[in-house]
């Protein structure tokens, strides 16, 4: 190589690592968005009481004290979930609206053909808020027995008893579906306009049993209005270890969970999303929150936005393949 080369070649090294400072100089930036300047909408597409709320209230509460900001929880429950998506998707992305949602929405595609909205296209993907086991409920008062004298009971009376979910299309259904599927019954079908509506009909003994999240039953298995027969998976959950998991109940393969992550719309700016990640991430990992979340038999998220992104597209076409194999349809 002549000098002349190698002064080319060192000057385009100092360009390159200009332009890399340049970049790196930008995204700190990014990071030192000053959003939020004001208070941030949190929409939560089910009605109160159900187990986004179990999350998503005391996450508004820990992001206030670190943000000094309020996150406005916004109930907007109906079509299992959906109508909430579908405002959320339309909203102004500017960071001030955000949308919590989960599992129910990686369903939603293969259950709702006419959606208005691309849960993959429309939004993009923040924070993985929580992930938690669904467990098999019931009403103390009505079932006294364990897990397999009810899978007795389910087997000698097809069709006589029921379950409640969140809505058609729902986790709650769909892990009844697969439930039904694995155990070959036949169990009627009762949905509701969120979990939260679901549970006080089981609480009040309107209905057999429900198929829940732990966030939204917890409190109310502790409290001993409902009896937790059945934890999905194959471990039995530490905030529980009195409950059984399928796979020594039987149900090797009965691997539910219900996660609930959060989601900004498409085109909110980079600044924005990276500064929002920072702190709901710094508001879930507070010693309050760690002790909320582990109340309910759950864990915060530890997924970047990319990695949240990629689990999401897999649990769409996990949902997709079950809905198919189940035969699963909108009541």
């Amino acid at each position: 190589m002549t000098t002349i080369d190698r002064v080319i070649s060192s000057r385009r090294d100092v360009l390159r690592l200009a332009a890399a400072g340049l970049a790196g100089t930008a995204l700190s930036g990014q990071a030192q968005s000053t959003w939020p300047t004001k208070p941030v909408t949190l929409i939560v597409p089910f009605p109160a009481g159900g187990g986004t709320d179990a999350f998503a209230r005391p996450l508004a509460a820990q992001f206030a004290r670190v943000t000094g900001k309020q996150l406005i929880i916004d109930n907007r429950g109906g079509a299992g979930g959906t109508l909430g998506a579908s405002i959320a998707a339309k909203a102004q992305p500017d960071g001030y609206t955000l949308f919590m949602g989960g599992a129910h929405h990686a369903i939603a595609p293969s259950m709702y053909p006419k959606l208005d909205y691309d849960l993959e296209k429309d939004f993009v993907p923040l924070v993985l808020v929580a992930n938690v086991p669904q467990v098999l409920v019931v009403n103390p008062k009505k079932i006294t027995v364990d897990f397999k004298a009810f899978l007795t009971m389910l087997r000698q009376n097809p069709g006589k008893m029921n379950y409640g979910s969140a809505g058609s299309g729902s986790s709650h259904h769909l892990a009844g579906e697969l439930f039904k599927q694995q155990t070959k019954t036949f169990i009627t079908h009762i949905p509701y306009r969120g979990a939260g509506p679901a549970l006080q009909d089981l609480i009040a003994g309107n209905i057999d049993m429900m198929f829940d999240g732990l966030g939204s039953s917890a409190s109310h298995i502790k409290g001993g209005r409902i009896k937790a027969l059945m934890v999905s998976g194959g471990k039995r959950n530490p905030a529980f270890p009195d409950v059984p998991c399928a796979a020594e109940l039987g149900l090797p393969d009965y691997t539910v969970t219900t996660w609930y992550g959060i989601w900004a719309p498409k085109g909110t700016p980079a600044d924005v999303q990276a500064r929002a990640v920072e702190d709901i991430r710094k508001a879930g990992l507070t010693d309050e929150a760690k002790a909320v979340w582990a109340n309910q038999g759950a864990e915060f998220g530890n997924l970047t936005p990319q990695q949240f992104g990629q689990f999401v597209s897999a649990e769409v076409k996990r949902w997709a393949n079950v809905v198919k194999l189940s035969g699963a349809k909108l009541d």
